[in-house]
């Protein structure tokens, strides 16, 4: 695992195997997570979407403690995984970083607590399947209006961005947080030493 630029997130770039019958790829690997991030996934929750082309799903993000980390993997398809740093405080506050997910290089992405999440099906059908940290509670589930001019982010030319209806009624970043809704850089710093430990 290879970590982004922004801290706490990671990619995983595994050596596919082809031959005469398809491929074979290990897509989640403890010990190499582990070593990576410092402590193992807990797992509470797997899920699974398939999308539409265009469809946008984001920015998602739940409380600290204890958020959702997620690590997800596109297993159909072709999506755009963008990773957005809303952590008060942090170093790379604001700042975002996109890494294709398809099912020809097979990468997975893996995402700490407190960190913003979305996705751009580049793709019909594209199946996108995450493991979880934490179970879903709407009691501390928020998200980012994913076409926020502050935070900008550069989403596929040429397709029209699909939002559910929540998606389309989140805050801007600066909303939320004039609303006290994001996570800070302090408050993730301490749970990541509490998992650690």
């Amino acid at each position: 695992m290879r970590e982004l630029g922004i801290a706490g997130a990671w990619i995983h770039e595994p050596k596919v195997f082809p031959d005469a019958r398809g491929s074979f790829h290990e897509w989640f690997k403890g010990a190499d997570f582990e070593e990576a991030v410092g402590h193992r996934l807990g797992l509470s929750q797997a899920n699974m979407s398939i999308s539409s082309r265009g469809t946008l799903r984001g920015v998602h993000f739940a409380d600290v403690p204890p958020s959702q980390a997620k690590y997800v993997k596109c297993v159909r398809g072709a999506v755009l995984d963008v990773i957005v740093d809303i952590r008060v405080g942090s170093p790379t506050y604001k700042q975002w970083e996109a890494v294709r997910l398809d099912d020809v290089d097979h990468h997975a992405v893996y995402l700490s607590e407190g960190l913003g999440h979305a996705f751009m099906a580049l793709t019909d059908d594209a199946t996108v399947v995450y493991l979880c940290s934490e179970g879903y509670a709407p009691q501390r589930e928020h998200g980012i209006h994913p076409l926020d001019t502050e935070v900008g982010i550069e989403w596929p030319a040429g397709l029209e961005p699909v939002l559910s209806e929540k998606d389309a009624a989140a805050p801007t970043l600066a909303e939320a947080e004039a609303q006290g809704l994001l996570p800070t850089w302090e408050a993730c710093q301490a749970y990541y030493a509490e998992l650690r430990g």
